[in-house]
């Protein structure tokens, strides 16, 4: 299998390429038009991203709870801060507004002030009878001061849920349809229904609405995920097309380029519908990231043309050079940066394993495309003028070219310095980096939607749902009085976490009626005592209105309970702390042997996602590095020279983790993949490196300095070429309003410049140091494969 691609193949593979090069365009043409047709297939994600394994005990939990109770994350919540609020015109148009959501068939309730109803007391039936607070409409300030009192200082029940009677501060809450939360129905119904009659609202009412859940949340976080797809792409065209228009000076070149990374994107797109994949925060990077990439590969075949032609004037000898010698070296680069994604193929998680696929078939083929699209075009075009090879003889590259040289030559012992004291201070930067599992923490921090989670945060305690689900073991055992003193004392101690809303279950409902029994007397909102028990809970089951809290909270088997509360955006340190305290607690009063009690919600299954994805990070990077670390043994077949390359491209990770560190840039989902993906890529300047001085040595015989410096001569340019696009490429990312793509695309352009210095400088020194050790006949008698990335001087 070696020998498939010695320098023979090449020969035969460049013959091949040149001699039917109709045939193969039209092949590219029709493949290209098969993956379009595949974009039909692409569909956008209507859930979050669930970063566990579908098997993974937390995944089980929130399964076993969405069965029993269905869909959590199915409530939208709009609200006002206003005390104008509270006058007879806007309070009727806010009831009003409320009232007009119940005629749509996604919803399926809406609980508004005008929804809110009194239990009262009805001695003759033996039961109690609903009364609403507002029968049709408001009427005079007199009934809205009444209301006022009712519901902010006599009935507990209502408080922190529809309304908060410290800051005055009212909200509606929607209950969509459970089937509905996770299709395209949701979307039409935020964007088309909802968005705008609360628009429509605040224009006529001068009220500054406010709105959330997780439904509303996720469906805007999509929109703008959408809405990135296009700018990145643009943006990256842009941006590299810009630098590579100025390395080469020629418009020329430039489209060419540009032909083929679009054909790449359009392929990448015709992936995710043929393996009808969602397109995901994470997957939504791709396109953008196949033009970072894809452009590196163009740099290095057209900049091997240009050296050819001006070389010996031979155009057809020239691009079949550019195939023998750039195939297989640009085919290592590829296969290595492609590795560096398909480690996550290797995670149990469906998000990460997706994305792993999609990256690593999309840089095979823009690999693929750049070497037959780029000699077959530059057959048909005429010979290069001359001003299209000025660049190679530009002063500054040059002088950058010295600068390199006369570092190795002269300051090795302060490139080793530095590199030492850059490690130290990376490893003390390492143990300052926290983990970070918050939901929204990566969302868009200055859009209105954000803004308004902040705000309910503020006045309810929060949106994310956490959810504790309780099994008493046998039927109707929720409703016996000594689960409800234990849910009772459970709620307590949520009610006094800061972080946490006030919890809502079956324990309210019965506090609410042990008051209604005593005639409204809020003294008595508490728990029944066991002689009031009996009666005032078959009082509670008939007191229901249009949303039955008892089938809400309660399955109809009456085995389980759930408690609902509502979490801050906090971070993973004091989700931790607060599961620790509540499990703490949940052991001490539920015992094992008769209950069984478990959490879950999204909030802790994001978290348990974070921290699953931060251990599988090792195993992921070790992977990585061994895959390259094969492919480098199979190209030097030295464990000597493994060593040697690793180091210049495992000192950039320490020194972008270490930063990390410093800059308080948590680890999380979207700066997990940073590692992976940025060593598959600054390896690439190695493997051109090394390829390029195992080629100098042979013609040398066996000369290690002489070796070194032309080496460096010859690859640094294309090395310093292609660093700066994918720098410049990757900094595309910069520009999104999610901050984990933003950190994404920061890291990796950080790593990639350290990357390239450390190659330049850190690699041809310890060829220097230790050439006694690892360069010499023995070692590299028999070449594996002939790689020749720049000019062969014996030519």
């Amino acid at each position: 299998m070696f020998k498939l691609f010695t320098k023979n193949f090449w020969d035969v593979t460049a013959r091949l390429i040149l001699r039917n090069k109709i045939a193969i365009l039209v092949a590219i043409i029709g493949a290209t038009v098969f993956f379009s047709f595949q974009w039909k297939n692409m569909r956008f994600t209507h859930t979050e991203a669930n970063l566990l394994p579908d098997d993974h005990e937390v995944n089980v939990v929130y399964n076993d709870f969405l069965k029993i109770f269905g869909e959590e994350g199915n409530l939208i919540v709009f609200g006002v801060k206003d005390t104008s609020l509270f006058t007879v015109e806007k309070l009727n148009a806010w009831n009003k507004l409320s009232e007009s959501f119940k005629q749509f068939e996604d919803v399926e309730t809406v609980i508004s002030i005008k929804d809110l109803q009194k239990l009262i007391k009805d001695d003759e039936n033996a039961k109690f009878r609903l009364e609403p607070f507002i029968k049709d409409s408001v009427s005079s300030l007199k009934q809205i001061e009444t209301l006022q009192d009712e519901l902010f200082k006599k009935y507990p029940f209502y408080d922190n849920f529809l309304f908060n009677k410290e800051t005055k501060t009212i909200r509606t809450a929607i209950y969509l349809k459970k089937d509905i939360v996770n299709t395209s129905a949701r979307k039409d119904f935020v964007i088309n229904v909802l968005n705008p009659a609360i628009e429509a609202f605040e224009a006529a009412q001068n009220l500054d609405v406010r709105v959330s859940g997780m439904p509303y949340i996720r469906t805007l976080n999509a929109q703008l995920i959408i809405d990135e797809i296009g700018k990145f792409i643009v943006a990256a065209l842009l941006v590299t097309s810009l630098i590579f228009f100025f390395f080469f000076r020629s418009f020329r070149a430039t489209f060419i380029s540009l032909i083929v990374v679009c054909i790449g994107v359009m392929w990448t797109l015709g992936f995710l519908g043929l393996l009808n994949y969602e397109i995901t925060v994470l997957t939504a990077l791709i396109p953008p990231l196949i033009i970072v990439i894809g452009i590196p590969n163009c740099i290095f075949l057209i900049n091997k043309y240009q050296h050819e032609v001006k070389l010996h004037g031979n155009k057809v000898k020239s691009l079949q050079r550019v195939i023998t010698k750039i195939g297989n070296a640009t085919l290592m680069t590829n296969v290595t940066t492609a590795s560096g994604f398909a480690t996550f193929i290797l995670t149990e998680s469906k998000l990460l394993k997706e994305f792993g696929i999609v990256a690593s078939l999309s840089i095979l083929a823009i690999f693929i495309l750049c070497l037959l699209i780029i000699p077959i075009i530059y057959t048909f075009l005429p010979y290069p003028k001359e001003r299209h090879l000025e660049h190679l003889n530009k002063r500054w590259i040059g002088a950058f070219v010295n600068w390199m040289e006369r570092m190795v030559k002269q300051k090795r012992i302060a490139i080793y310095a530095t590199s030492v004291v850059l490690l130290i201070a990376s490893i003390i930067g390492i143990y300052q980096i926290k983990i970070s599992g918050s939901l929204i923490e990566d969302m868009p921090q200055q859009s209105e939607f954000v803004n308004d989670i902040r705000f309910f945060e503020n006045e309810f305690n929060g949106i994310m749902p956490l959810e504790i689900m309780i099994d008493t073991k046998r039927k109707k055992g929720v409703m016996k009085l000594a689960t409800l003193k234990r849910m009772n004392e459970l709620e307590e101690l949520i009610a006094e976490t800061p972080e946490l809303s006030k919890p809502i279950s079956v324990v309210g409902l019965v506090k609410y009626s042990k008051q209604a029994y005593y005639n409204g007397n809020p003294k008595h909102y508490q728990l029944p005592t066991s002689q009031e028990n009996s009666f005032i809970l078959s009082y509670a089951k008939n007191s229901t209105s249009n949303v039955d809290l008892l089938k809400n909270f309660v399955d109809s088997t009456g085995q389980y309970a759930r408690i609902t509360t509502f979490m801050k955006d906090i971070g993973t340190d004091k989700m931790e702390r607060i599961e620790e305290d509540l499990q703490t607690e949940i052991d001490k009063l539920f015992p094992k042997e008769r209950y069984n009690v478990t959490m879950t919600g999204k909030a802790l299954v994001f978290q348990k996602g974070t921290e699953y994805l931060v251990k599988n990070l090792v195993i992921s990077l070790s992977l990585a590095i061994f895959l390259i670390s094969l492919f480098m043994a199979y190209m030097f077949r030295s464990f000597r020279m493994i060593v040697v390359s690793l180091i210049p491209n495992l000192l950039p990770l320490l020194v972008t983790a270490g930063l990390m560190g410093y800059l308080g840039v948590p680890i999380k989902p979207s700066t997990i993949l940073v590692f992976s993906i940025a060593f598959g890529i600054s390896v690439d300047d190695t493997i051109h490196f090394l390829a390029k001085y195992r080629q100098e040595l042979q013609a040398n015989h066996w000369k290690i300095k002489k070796s070194v410096y032309a080496a460096l001569r010859e690859t640094g340019v294309s090395m310093f070429y292609t660093s700066i696009v994918l720098f410049f490429g990757f900094s595309v990312f910069t520009i999104s309003s999610f901050g984990g793509t933003v950190a994404l695309g920061a890291l990796v352009s950080a790593t990639l410049l350290f990357a390239m210095l450390s190659n330049l400088l850190l690699l041809p020194s310890l060829l220097l140091s230790l050439e006694r050790s690892i360069a010499n006949k023995e070692v590299l008698k028999e070449p594996s494969i002939n790689i020749i990335p720049e000019e062969d001087e014996a030519e």
